[in-house]
């Protein structure tokens, strides 16, 4: 009976070791699992997070770009109704070239305005630089805002004769292009009285007073 109740026991022994060992090893796995689970949860989140930055930011270059767009200034176009003339006398005499901006978006001018007194082959000539040699003088002009050149004829060759009309051309940002024209004012139409001779024509200023002094007949 003692062999026969050792030999049990050591049978029992043995079993419950088994059952240890393998409940052991489930609860190995069952953790190993878990923490897989929660990496490759942590790494979902993660690559989500990066993703929707992505898209943020890929969103936001775009937005960027149409508002850039938005942005973007065109050219002044010169018409019969937006420019205008006067002729100023006394030591300092001069005529004013007035440019108004009637849109209600700003618009950009180049250098100085191309003017063909009375059907002339050429242009008057530049105050400040040449047609092949410009200043770069480039000013904005702001909506339903103006700017200026001006036209000294402050001494006899100057001032010359009486003008019958002139075309006006806008130049562009070269010194070959210009932009849409030109458009003729017809100074007897308009009951102007406007006289220019050999003189020249100062570039675009934001103020009257600016193209005054540039032109010499500032006060």
């Amino acid at each position: 009976m003692t062999a026969r109740r050792s030999r049990s026991r050591s049978a029992a022994y043995a079993a419950l070791a088994l059952g240890l060992a393998g409940s052991l090893a489930l609860t190995g796995c069952n953790s190993h699992s878990s923490k897989k689970s929660k990496k490759s949860s942590s790494s979902s989140k993660k690559s989500s997070s990066k993703s929707k930055k992505r898209r943020i930011i890929g969103g936001g270059a775009a937005a960027a770009g149409t508002g850039a767009a938005s942005r973007r200034v065109p050219d002044c176009h010169p018409s019969t109704y937006k420019v205008t003339f006067s002729q100023q006398t006394g030591p300092k005499s001069h005529v004013a070239v007035k440019f108004k901006n009637s849109t209600s978006r700003d618009c950009k001018l180049y250098n100085a305005p191309l003017l063909r007194f009375d059907n002339a082959k050429a242009p008057l000539p530049l105050l400040q630089g040449t047609p092949g040699h410009l200043d770069g003088t480039r000013i904005t002009v702001p909506a339903h805002g103006y700017a200026y050149a001006v036209i000294p004829t402050n001494t006899a060759a100057t001032k010359g004769t009486e003008r019958k009309s002139v075309a006006i051309d806008f130049m562009g940002i070269s010194a070959s292009s210009v932009t849409h024209g030109p458009a003729t004012v017809n100074f007897a139409e308009k009951r102007l009285h406007i006289s220019v001779g050999k003189s020249k024509v100062t570039n675009w200023s934001s103020s009257i007073h600016g193209a005054q002094l540039a032109g010499g007949v500032g006060k």
